[in-house]
């Protein structure tokens, strides 16, 4: 082990521990780890600076801003007496509707973070209406929106399957595809576990009450009310932008230049003004996320990946039983993303995947699911993913609320994934 990589994973292990201590804030405690990667060289200065330029950060911020106006406006409120009028008064049916349709969005955007900003403001309005704590229902909202993503034959799908096929090509397994169905076929049962963990045992294990509820209560109550002119452009623009981001790839945009123009218009057209505009986007949660973002970066750049996966391929050694094969191949990379780049844990594990099934002659479909499975379940740590951070925002959550909020669906999908995926695309 080389001695960058032994300062980076004690850094790792202390910024994780002030995380959970929580005696400063967690920004702070981000920040500082970011500093020491770079004093001892762990990662250089682009590389700790690119996170405040990175495309995820610009598009958490500014749909801040765009849900954030979309707030403001009549139609939230009127979204939800009718919602609640349909499901007479059960606030628990109307959730239920915005889990499902979380479900569904994230199958046609696949961006967990984008889904999550779209549905979130009607959530959190839902809560208010009915004076029931957020702090109960946006922790399974996020999760609903990072665990379903991919599972139906859709775009989403669509697109990981043409990865998958050309990877397999390249290492070798000529003659084989990866499917959309593939997905669906062997992940379709956790999309109703994770719904009914989210109805039925997720409030279990989440705080609540928080102070964000507080004050963004006292926020709505004093806000003033907004133009006709300024409420029709601020539904105008969220519709808008939420459709562009959808058929973002067929229209060659990117996802955080739309964002983007989305929240300067909420600016231009007074649906939040400057000040607010500025107030709306958590600032601890954006530095956070940046400070995440390098500690994962010295994480990929010093090995610790690769380390990791050359353990795991010494550790299959020569097995030939599907469902062991399966708890490694997606409970590493789950662990590992949560604190790396999905991106990152999916490029090492696929490669290694294909080269041990390989050398062991095994059909790789079912173990490539498994670690693109693990590489995108990642909702434990504010370094997962940026819905987490916007989520905390939004609950007011500590780390200590997601580890103590995730461990049950862990488990679950854990079970699901390896004993039900192994079962229909067997690796022997």
């Amino acid at each position: 082990m080389n001695t960058q990589l032994l300062i980076c994973l004690i850094i790792f292990v202390a910024t994780l521990v002030s995380f959970l201590l929580n005696k400063i804030p967690m920004w702070l405690t981000s920040m500082i780890s970011l500093a020491a990667l770079f004093i001892t060289n762990c990662i250089d200065a682009n590389g700790a600076l690119s996170g405040f330029a990175n495309t995820n950060t610009i598009l958490m911020a500014t749909m801040f801003v765009v849900a954030a106006g979309f707030r403001r406006t009549t139609l939230v409120d009127s979204m939800c007496n009718g919602i609640l009028k349909l499901t007479k008064g059960s606030f628990k049916m109307a959730f239920l509707g915005y889990l499902i349709l979380t479900a569904l969005l994230s199958n046609f955007i696949a961006s967990p973070m984008v889904v999550y900003a779209i549905v979130s403001p009607l959530v959190c309005a839902l809560c208010d209406k009915a004076n029931v704590s957020r702090s109960l229902y946006i922790f399974p909202l996020m999760v609903t929106a990072i665990a379903t993503c991919g599972i139906l034959p859709g775009p989403t799908a669509i697109q990981m399957s043409g990865q998958f096929t050309g990877f397999m090509e390249t290492y070798g397994f000529e003659g084989m595809s990866f499917t959309p169905t593939n997905f669906f076929l062997g992940e379709w049962p956790v999309i109703p576990v994770v719904i009914a963990w989210a109805m039925l045992l997720s409030g279990k294990f989440l705080p609540a009450s928080t102070n964000v509820e507080l004050s963004e209560k006292k926020a709505a109550s004093t806000a003033s009310q907004l133009s006709p002119l300024s409420n029709t452009a601020g539904i105008i623009i969220f519709f808008a932008t939420i459709v562009i981001l959808i058929f973002s790839a067929q229209l060659k945009l990117q996802t955080w230049w739309v964002a983007l123009v989305g929240s300067l218009c909420m600016v231009l057209f007074k649906v939040v003004d400057q000040k607010n505009a500025l107030r709306d986007i958590p600032w601890d949660m954006i530095l956070l996320y940046v400070g995440a973002l390098g500690l994962g970066t010295a994480l990929t750049n010093t090995g610790a990946g690769e380390l990791i996966g050359n353990a795991l391929a010494n550790a299959v050694g020569g097995t030939h039983n599907n469902y062991i094969l399966g708890a490694l191949f997606f409970i590493i990379p789950f662990l590992m993303t949560q604190v790396m780049l999905n991106r990152a844990v999916s490029a090492v594990f696929v490669p290694i995947c294909l080269l041990t099934c390989s050398a062991l002659g095994a059909n790789p479909i079912g173990l490539i699911m498994l670690v693109n499975a693990g590489s995108l379940t990642a909702f434990m740590t504010p370094m997962a993913t940026p819905a987490v951070p916007m989520a905390m925002g939004d609950g007011g959550y500590e780390l200590k609320d997601l580890l103590k909020g995730g461990w049950l669906i862990s488990v679950l999908l854990s079970v699901v994934y390896i004993f039900y995926t192994m079962t229909i695309f067997p690796a022997f």
